[in-house]
C-alpha cells in the first residue's frame, strides 16, 4: 500500500477525512478550470486514500 492506513497518525477522524477530502476537493477545481487530467489524477487519489484509510484500515 501507499499510504499505512494503521499508522498512528490516521487515528483521528478529521485527519482521515481531510485527507480524503482535500484530493476530491482539488479534482473539482482542477475540473472547473479544464484541466481534466489532473482533475481525474486528484480524484484517484482521494478515491484511494478512501479505500485505505476508511475500509481497509483495521484490517
Amino acid at each position: 500500500m501507499l499510504v499505512d492506513p494503521n499508522n498512528p497518525f490516521f487515528d483521528r477522524l478529521w485527519v482521515r477525512l481531510l485527507c480524503v477530502l482535500g484530493p476530491l476537493a482539488w479534482a473539482g477545481v482542477e475540473y472547473i478550470n479544464g484541466a481534466q487530467l489532473w482533475a481525474a489524477g486528484f480524484a484517484a487519489a482521494g478515491l484511494y486514500l478512501a479505500y485505505a484509510l476508511f475500509w481497509q484500515r483495521g484490517r
